[in-house]
């Protein structure tokens, strides 16, 4: 049977109620009548807590799911049981850290997801700072500009990003490639990341310098947090890494592997931009971090599904820069990491 949660007898902190109301009234939109899957671990039950409690407030179906409850970690797959209770929810949480080697359960966990066109919150390593800054914004007013720019970047053939740091890159796009919209108003179109406030695309190509003065993405980024000072550049030519450079030897071996994994690991899989303007300085978290307004791009997996795009990969690994100058076909609709729309 699903858990009750063992948090269930824990206080809740509430300096997370507010980023709990906000994720389960605001973003996910729960009704009474609606049923919702929580899918949690260990270490995260804290915010599962908080999360229980205000869909309990709402009045809704719910079951709670502890992972370390059902199989070992690093998950190998999600467990099926927690899949077929997914399954019968118009609303989910996925709420705990990652470990390496699980995304291939989580992809699992967004197939279903997919296919019933649920309202999925991801909180994949959500910390209670993140609940704190990142998932207390004004989401409507997020969305709102996300809308904005979204319609300018739909209409856009080339983006141009430039940074401080060094990087000078550029994106070229294709009608056939779907812009979508994760602003943290989330829909049965399409699951989103909490907190939310991104646009992005598969984009038809990219080249240039990119360099990564922010954070890496899935475990990476646990492992090595804030690259201020140790910043990775990674050069594009034709939507695939040419070359690495980083004066930190362990992450450039880490993330060469990382894009190694499969044929298309190493591709240009997303090209993003952050608008969670709640989201003001790097933590050293990809999940808030990604959010940052800014560019942030991936290698692997293009989320195809809903980009449109004709090729995949097991991977995905967000990278994410400081202080970007962004231009919209010669138009300049960001200067150092403030929006100009």
């Amino acid at each position: 049977m699903p858990d009750r949660l063992a948090a269930v007898n824990i206080d809740i902190d509430p300096e997370l109620v507010p980023g709990a109301h906000n994720a389960v009234s605001v973003c996910l939109q729960l009704t009474p009548g609606e049923r919702v899957t929580i899918i949690t671990d260990d270490a995260t039950s804290d915010i599962a807590a908080a999360l229980r409690a205000e869909v309990e407030a709402v009045g809704s179906e719910h079951t709670v799911f502890v992972l370390e409850n059902y199989a070992s970690r690093p998950l190998t797959a999600m467990p099926q049981n927690i899949l077929d209770d997914l399954a019968q929810s118009q609303v989910s949480i996925f709420c705990a850290q990652t470990q390496p080697g699980e995304l291939s359960s989580r992809m699992q966990m967004s197939d279903v997801v997919n296919k019933k066109h649920i309202r999925h919150g991801h909180m994949v390593n959500i910390t209670r700072q993140i609940m704190m800054e990142g998932m207390r914004a004004d989401f409507r007013a997020i969305d709102a500009l996300s809308q904005r720019l979204i319609e300018r970047a739909r209409h856009a053939e080339r983006i141009i990003c430039r940074t401080p740091r060094g990087t000078n890159f550029e994106a070229e796009f294709s009608p056939k490639l779907k812009w979508l919209k994760t602003s943290g108003i989330i829909t049965p179109e399409k699951w989103g990341n909490l907190p939310g406030g991104e646009i992005f695309t598969a984009p038809g190509n990219t080249n240039g310098r990119f360099v990564v003065d922010g954070v890496v993405g899935d475990y990476l980024c646990n492992k090595y947090g804030d690259l201020k000072d140790n910043p990775l550049t990674i050069e594009v030519k034709n939507n695939r890494i040419v070359d690495l450079r980083c004066d930190y030897k362990e992450l450039l071996e880490d993330f060469r592997a990382y894009t190694g994994t499969d044929e298309n690991s190493n591709r240009v899989g997303e090209f993003a931009i952050g608008t969670n303007t709640a989201c003001t300085h790097v933590i050293g978290n990809i999940l808030q971090d990604e959010k940052i307004p800014g560019v942030h791009i991936a290698f692997g997996h293009p989320y195809a599904e809903h980009t449109g795009a004709n090729w995949v990969s097991k991977t995905h690994i967000d990278c994410v820069g400081r202080d970007f100058d962004i231009w919209f076909d010669g138009e300049q609709v960001m200067r150092a990491g403030k929006f100009l729309v």
